[in-house]
């Protein structure tokens, strides 16, 4: 039954909440989701492009994209061990003050300086011999890009068992794929919000000054979602597991992984590994390779910088839209149809976008159609949650992260490899290693009773 006010009708605000699945502690989350997030879009998805315009070339971008995946891989277990141990409230505030300092060193990164990796001969073997087909040129690393990664994404990586340990404490089994929905819908929202902010500020300034004013509003917005989660975040319902013992704990963990996890990891390495060849990529294929920019009613004319924000906004508009009623989509239909769904989109649209001509509209939609994959978000993330046991929910998370995120750390240098031979090689590569796991999944994939549950 819906809950009441004090004259027996029915409280607004309780239904939304009901509707939405957003208890206390998921809407605290879900803030600082937003805030994070907000500061998060506004400046990854430029890093490449900025290290491009410093001099950096495809390798050097796939190198910075292998980082991220390296910090993707190593922070999840250990984040989610922290939370299980300490609570959820102290691990997120420790891990939104590291990405808060993460933005502040990628605000002063020229003052760190560069390290430069020597060229190197490419060879082939022909014939017997060894041909030479060119050459890796002197790659300049700069480190106050790679230093302020390694802070910028404790939030993002390090706070990823936790946040999914609080959204499993908060809600019923059968309502995860929803709770997961809300959460994601807010998440999303900044990611529709912050590339705009970002377009808007590079539209007005040159490149390189209007990016480091992106970063220090980006600065602003990590302290105010620490704050906010620091203080309302209720740590009553907190559940508290065993510590970390060493090595053998995680291998422990692992073993134990639920058997319907299985699957879904094969088939979601091979998708994030795909994607991962590629992603760095992104910008540098709308702003160089394309140099799509656009011009826009009111607004006028947009550089392929700030058109490039447009397009991830218009990602996530699509995503926002479809999001929660496919959420609740999957209480009849399952969650794996919604999964497949989102797997084979995150497939395809690298070869479509390498493929597309330099035309706004053309791209424009080839990003509304890439939102489409993130409708797979929270069903995805049911499936990985939903069989954990209570108070292990950070420990299978993080468990089940630090395999594909293992696996996927060289993708970005693969691909960056790959792309500086030929951009659309390695595109269309990306597409059939997406297309292999999706078939995996296909034909392996299980199902999570519980979200088919009246």
């Amino acid at each position: 039954m819906a809950e009441t006010d004090g004259r027996g009708e029915l409280g607004v605000r309780a239904t939304v909440r009901r509707l939405f699945a957003l208890e206390r502690d998921v809407l605290v989350l879900s803030v600082a989701m937003f805030a994070f997030s907000l500061g998060f879009q506004m400046t990854s998805r430029y890093v490449p492009r900025y290290m491009s315009v410093l001099g950096a070339g495809a390798v050097a971008v796939g190198l910075f994209g292998t980082a991220g995946n390296l910090v993707g891989a190593v922070y999840p277990y250990p984040g989610g061990a922290i939370s299980d141990r300490i609570g959820s409230r102290l691990a997120l505030t420790l891990f939104g003050l590291a990405s808060t300092v993460g933005f502040v060193v990628w605000l002063f990164a020229p003052l760190f300086g560069t390290v430069r990796l020597p060229a190197v001969g490419v060879t082939i073997g022909v014939a017997g011999r060894e041909v030479p087909v060119g050459w890796l040129d002197p790659v300049a690393l700069p480190v106050g890009i790679f230093l302020g990664l390694l802070f910028a994404q404790a939030w993002k990586s390090f706070g990823l068992g936790a946040t999914f340990a609080v959204v499993k404490q908060a809600v019923e089994p059968d309502r995860l794929a929803t709770g997961f929905a809300s959460t994601e819908t807010v998440r999303r929202t900044a990611f529709l919000l912050g590339p705009l902010l970002a377009a808007g500020i590079l539209s007005i300034f040159a490149f390189e000054p209007g990016f480091r004013a992106v970063l220090a509003v980006a600065a602003g917005f990590g302290l105010l979602a620490t704050v906010v989660q620091h203080f309302l975040y209720d740590a009553s319902g907190d559940t508290v597991g065993k510590s970390f013992e060493g090595v053998g704990t995680v291998v422990d963990d692992l073993q134990s992984m639920p058997d319907p996890l299985r699957p879904l990891l094969l088939a979601d390495t091979a998708i994030r590994f795909a994607n991962g060849m590629v992603y760095v990529f992104f910008v540098i294929v709308v702003t160089e390779f394309l140099e799509v920019g656009a011009t826009l009613p009111v607004v006028g004319r947009l550089s392929p910088d700030a058109y490039f924000g447009v397009l991830l906004a218009l990602q996530f508009v699509v995503a926002l839209l479809v999001m929660v009623p496919v959420a609740r989509l999957t209480r009849r239909i399952g969650l794996k149809p919604v999964v497949a769904a989102g797997f084979l989109v995150y497939a395809v649209f690298p070869v479509l976008l390498i493929n597309a001509p330099a035309d706004p509209a053309v791209v424009a939609l080839l990003f509304a159609f890439s939102g489409l994959r993130f409708a797979g978000l929270p069903a995805h993330k049911a499936l990985i949650v939903g069989p954990a046991e209570a108070g292990a929910g950070g420990r299978v998370t993080g468990s089940y992260y630090l395999v594909r995120n293992v696996v996927v750390v060289p993708s970005a240098a693969v691909g960056g490899a790959i792309y500086a031979v030929s951009p659309r090689t390695a595109f269309t590569a990306a597409t059939v290693v997406g297309l292999v796991g999706v078939a995996l999944f296909a034909l392996l994939g299980e199902e999570f009773e519980a979200a088919v549950a009246a």
